[in-house]
């Protein structure tokens, strides 16, 4: 019976590549048979670039063989958001309005990718420029979760979350201003981190301007490492985060957390949290007592910002609407038209004002991590919900910022922050635990969540359970 590598991390790829085990050949056509098996399923993939990456991995294979890779990624089987560009491939914004093609330059972190090695297998599905915290637009249709298709696998990176999930592709990229990396992690039970803002650059520059963060989407805490040690180099063409000096991402972690003091808030003094996944996230915090942390139970104080990022957001949604004729605005999702159109009305004194807040509250969260290590919470307050719905059907919410008041606050600080698979909820569904850390702190984070793992394994849908 042939090899399948459904759980395969990047690190112990790279470690067989060189041994001679295992050929970027192998494992490239097995990803993309998988692809082909399960895509069809679950529609994480707006194209696949299945021709040129067999090329790839036969030259990196040969590479190989003889002891010369051109990279730290040589031969890995990546995925990129159809956010990011990515030359000779398709990036459409998951919208019927934008031109089709060609596409004939790489945005840095895609150059970053391919000039390390890394063969770029597809890219990944995103919401009509990437606006809401579910997958589906009018392109490409619903993406589904691949632990239930009957269920959302959340979003903007949703496409990038699925094809984690079920290892198809070993390294995937997301984007994140607003959970748009942990919301994903969270609900398909996969790690990412949405780093340091200015870590990773980000060309073009997004409509919701420093609120978004580029970062990885992973199976392991050390995969989401080995690829922020490549993406988070210094690109010119970034006029937001200039030349900056990274940490070396690729540290290892401390034997233990001995030392560190953790802030654990299980609902940020408002937020109402599902019982079962609460349940989940207490146990995870136990484990961080295990490793030998001092575990306070505390919330950081801070009211829900929702109202400062509501006003950042519309205001950056109104700059794409801007740039369509009428027609094309009536072609767009209807959600993002709304709340574009509801960014019209946010005065100049209301922008301003939102930005001294969010000033305000990254100084305060400053302070608090003077104090603690990390800030730790659940990544979601609720299970995934089904698919094709911007909110959960017969709620209360009306916008997805509603139902993720855990992870916008953080893109407002531009702190690093991660989501951790830690169990599974009442529904067999996954959780995620949220970490968070002061800025320029992101290997704190990185390190929690590689000793977590000891006890919390990764998930892995059992096959894609399809519930239609």
């Amino acid at each position: 019976m042939a090899e399948t590598f459904e759980t395969l991390t990047a690190v112990d790829a790279l470690a067989r590549f060189g041994e001679g085990s295992l050929s970027p050949e192998t494992l490239v056509d097995d990803c993309l048979a998988r692809i082909e098996r399960h895509n069809p399923k679950v529609n994480a993939f707006t194209c696949i670039n299945g021709k040129e990456a067999r090329r790839l991995a036969a030259e990196s294979t040969r590479r190989w063989q003889t002891g010369t890779p051109c990279g730290p990624l040589d031969g890995v089987p990546v995925t990129i958001k159809d956010l990011t560009l990515t030359k000779g491939l398709p990036t459409r914004l998951g919208s019927t309005t934008t031109p089709d093609g060609p596409w004939e330059v790489d945005a840095p972190i895609s150059r970053h990718l391919r000039n390390a090695g890394a063969i770029v297998i597809g890219k990944t599905t995103s919401p009509e420029f990437g606006w809401k915290g579910v997958t589906d637009n009018p392109l490409h249709g619903i993406t589904r979760n691949p632990w239930n298709t009957a269920l959302t696998p959340g979003g903007s990176s949703g496409g990038a979350g699925a094809a984690a999930a079920l290892n198809l592709g070993l390294l995937h990229q997301g984007s994140d201003a607003g959970g748009s990396i942990r919301i994903p992690c969270s609900f398909t039970g996969t790690f990412g981190i949405k780093p340091t803002f200015g870590w990773v650059p980000q060309w073009p520059a997004s409509a919701m301007s420093t609120l978004s963060h580029l970062g990885p989407m992973t199976r392991t805490a050390a995969d989401s490492a080995l690829m922020l040690s490549v993406m988070a180099q210094p690109d010119t063409r970034d006029g937001y985060s200039g030349n900056p000096l990274g940490p070396d991402w690729l540290t290892p972690p401390p034997a233990d957390l001995r030392g560190w003091r953790i802030a654990f808030s299980a609902d940020l003094g408002y937020v109402e949290v599902a019982p079962d996944i609460a349940q989940r996230v207490e146990e995870a915090v136990a484990h961080l007592e295990a490793l030998g942390a001092t575990v306070e139970r505390i919330d950081p104080g801070f009211s829900d910002p929702l109202e400062t990022f509501n006003t950042l957001w519309f205001a950056g949604a109104i700059q794409a609407l801007e740039k369509l004729n009428e027609q094309q605005q009536e072609a767009l999702d209807p959600g993002f038209l709304d709340i574009a159109r509801r960014g019209q009305d946010v005065s100049l004194s209301a922008y301003l004002a939102a930005r001294r807040e969010r000033s305000e509250l990254t100084a305060y969260m400053e302070a608090f991590h003077q104090q603690y290590d990390l800030l730790v919470t659940p990544t979601m307050p609720i299970a995934p919900f089904a698919a094709g719905h911007n909110v959960p059907p017969g709620g209360t919410y009306r916008d997805w910022m509603d139902w993720t008041p855990f992870s916008y606050p953080f893109n407002l600080t531009q702190q690093p922050a991660a989501s951790l698979p830690c169990g599974l909820d009442n529904q067999g569904l996954p959780v995620g635990l949220h970490l968070v850390a002061g800025k320029f702190q992101d290997l704190k984070v990185l390190h929690a969540a590689q000793l977590l793992e000891r006890y919390l394994p990764p998930l892995t849908p059992t096959g894609v359970v399809e519930v239609l």
